[in-house]
């Protein structure tokens, strides 16, 4: 299989990458990133890209399986009307351009309790897109919503209280269908809905998530 991959230099992302690199399901995976990250290996092939320009890049978005892991904060891209630039179209400019040329799996990370109806701006904005994507048709879709990410030497503050926190009230038996998830389980959940989602149209909740991810070192083995 081939794999692409938007979003491959963020936690989740680059995770994902080095799972798809590593396993002999994939022969090839191509990414597309705003900055070179200056990875060498035998199957990759790195685009780099201006986002703003599909016609330069939308036709080589071609492949067996779209990973979808582009996103941003806030705080990051510097204005709510910066981070829709970012989370929402440029994610379905690459939707538009993978439908056109006929990559049969997509797979979105998207998040808990996202909703077109949602009074929060990150959920409602996530809600929309899930809509959005799943409007498009593909002949499978995979949703994915995790909880809370625990990312590797992530410097995001409010992040990493929040999961702190998080982490202190499952200890004491609460809010464990929120527990933080590892950005690699999530990576192995996406790759295992390649393997085993047979729907057009599937969203994977944490649960579920937890339970392929935790699954992936054993099939793999």
């Amino acid at each position: 299989m081939k794999a692409i991959i938007v979003g491959a230099t963020g936690a989740t992302g680059r995770d994902l990458l080095d799972l798809v690199l590593a396993n002999p399901m994939f022969d090839s995976v191509e990414i597309f990133v705003r900055r070179d990250p200056e990875i060498i290996h035998e199957k990759l092939i790195t685009h780099i890209i201006d986002f703003d320009n599909p016609e330069m890049w939308a036709k080589s978005v071609t492949g067996d399986v779209l990973f979808a892991c582009l996103g941003t904060t806030r705080k990051d891209a510097g204005s709510q009307e910066q981070q829709w630039l970012v989370d929402f179209y440029y994610q379905m400019q690459f939707a538009k351009a993978a439908k056109k040329n006929e990559v049969p799996h997509y797979v979105l990370l998207s998040t808990m309790l996202a909703s077109p109806n949602s009074h929060f701006f990150y959920t409602r904005m996530k809600g929309e897109l899930e809509e959005a994507v799943k409007g498009l048709h593909f002949a499978k879709t995979t949703i994915m919503r995790p909880p809370a990410l625990e990312r590797k030497h992530t410097d995001r503050m409010a992040e990493s209280i929040s999961v702190g926190l998080l982490k202190f009230l499952n200890e004491k038996g609460l809010f464990e269908d929120k527990k933080p998830m590892p950005t690699d389980v999530l990576a192995k959940s996406m790759i295992m809905a390649v393997k085993i989602q047979d729907k057009e149209l599937e969203t994977w909740e944490s649960p579920v998530i937890w339970n392929a991810g935790l699954a992936y070192d054993a099939v793999e083995q």
